[in-house]
């Protein structure tokens, strides 16, 4: 169906050992440049597919798709940076159990994987993986897809599904795509998307967590809270968070605030694009120009999310202490994809 462009040779490039550092970051600049203008000089040559759309959807201009890849390349060497300075560069996929690569959504005929993250834009992503793998033939506008239908059990293949041999080809042919998040305003999306709103999801959420949290932290809880789980606090919720023998199983949280460096192992797989919320359409217009897509676009058609102005009056009266303790279980999160809290709280911890 497309003709899938294989960004080769730009998975991040990790030093084996200390001589070889500057070497291979060398190298790692100059294939990064190589491809820089390889893309640059393909854009001129999809011009005309870049200037087609429809209501729902917005296609990236051409010199918008260049910045892109140079801000994609950006966080790429800060991400192995990162992988260095936290001793993770010689990690393998062998040392990843199949229940971490269970979020990484395989596309074989276009050579792309994608590792889904929950509250970064995932159900809008696995719709578009629908039409581009041939699991929706119903159209090309992915909001007539319904949300439900793309998170069924074994809509797609996923890495832990592919051999030895597939899986080693990923790392070294594939687009392989990663959307990211500010941890703090990721784990207020899921707090007033599953505990504190009133859809299905909610209630189901709130049924089961909801009512966990409140047996567990509320004393004096009357009997609709007990029955229902349906109120509770921000605060309860960070508590929840802050007490792992509740919260956790099998050493994880809930895939909604299990931190992305835990669902996506970046310094492993090496995502060679790298995307973030505020740069949605951009991103994703690049991860679908690389994976051959070009008549595909990332739907614009939903209201955008509202979370980032409401963080500092759901932050502002929690503890600093119970701040401190989350922004040390999303470490890593911050660390690994340059976030920090001073844009979003006005402070930083030293």
């Amino acid at each position: 169906m497309y003709a899938s462009r294989q960004p080769k040779n730009t998975e991040m490039i990790m030093p084996s050992a200390e001589a070889n550092s500057i070497c291979c970051r060398q190298s790692w600049l100059i294939t990064l440049s190589a491809f820089t203008f390889i893309c640059m000089l393909q854009v001129d040559l999809n011009r005309a597919a870049f200037e087609e759309g429809n209501n729902n959807n917005v296609k990236i201009a051409e010199h918008s798709l260049e910045l892109t890849q140079t801000i994609n390349i950006q966080r790429q060497e800060y991400l192995q940076k990162q992988c260095e300075t936290l001793g993770y560069s010689a990690l393998t996929l062998d040392d990843l159990t199949d229940e971490q690569m269970d979020h990484m959504i395989v596309d074989k005929e276009h050579k792309f994987l994608y590792c889904y993250v929950p509250k970064v834009a995932c159900t809008n992503w696995k719709r578009v993986l629908m039409i581009l793998t041939g699991n929706w033939q119903n159209g090309t506008d992915p909001l007539q897809i319904p949300g439900s239908l793309a998170h069924s059990v074994g809509m797609f293949h996923k890495l832990n599904s592919l051999s030895d041999e597939e899986r080693a080809q990923v790392l070294s042919e594939y687009t392989r795509f990663i959307l990211v998040r500010h941890p703090l305003e990721r784990l207020l999306s899921a707090y007033r998307n599953k505990l504190e709103g009133d859809a299905p999801s909610a209630r189901y959420f709130q049924s089961r967590v909801g009512r966990q949290i409140i047996k567990a932290f509320r004393a004096g809880a009357n009997n609709h809270s007990l029955e229902h789980g349906d109120d509770v606090s921000f605060a309860e919720f960070v508590q929840y968070l802050l007490t792992p023998e509740v919260s956790r199983t099998n050493q994880s949280y809930n895939e909604h605030w299990e931190p992305i460096s835990n669902l996506c192992n970046p310094c492993v797989m090496k995502y060679n694009v790298i995307g973030k919320y505020e740069t949605l359409l951009d991103d994703s217009s690049l991860a679908l120009y690389l994976a051959g897509a070009d008549n595909l676009t990332f739907p614009t058609g939903h209201k955008p999310s509202s979370t980032r102005a409401h963080l500092r009056s759901y932050f502002d009266p929690l503890p600093i202490n119970a701040i401190r303790r989350l922004y040390e279980i999303y470490l890593e999160d911050f660390r690994l994809f340059e976030y920090g809290l001073e844009d979003v709280l006005g402070f930083e911890f030293g």
